[in-house]
């Protein structure tokens, strides 16, 4: 294989405009808002030429429902995830498991709980 297998992801919200002001605040970015008739998209910023997944947040009555401790879970590189860490409780998210060595050189990780009830992960080297 000549890429990672992750190239999109898509987090379910209830709020789109409540889990926008979330991300935006626990990563200082700025998510797109496109709406598409039933389908409401917040897209991720995309670094053009750069590696790594990007993806959207998105909102639909029937399709997308947030999946709470089942279902998949994204890992959200960082350069500490310490950073983000110190801003979930604040933006309205719940920290599941605090910064946590992973062991044999792969850096760290945490778990958060989002506005909206997903199980988002982070990912640093340091």
């Amino acid at each position: 294989m000549k890429h990672n297998m992750v190239s999109w992801f898509e987090i379910p919200v209830t709020d789109m405009d409540r889990a926008k002001a979330f991300y935006d605040a626990v990563f200082g970015i700025e998510i797109g808002i496109h709406n598409m008739n039933e389908l409401v998209m917040g897209w991720f910023p995309f670094a053009e030429g750069k590696t790594g997944a990007s993806g959207s947040l998105v909102l639909h009555k029937d399709f997308y429902v947030p999946g709470g401790n089942k279902g998949v879970v994204i890992y959200f590189s960082s350069e500490d995830v310490q950073i983000q860490l110190d801003r979930i409780e604040s933006g309205g998210g719940t920290i599941v498991k605090p910064k946590t060595e992973i062991g044999g050189g792969h850096g760290f990780m945490a778990v958060f709980m989002d506005t909206e009830g997903n199980r988002i992960a982070l990912h640093s080297q340091k």
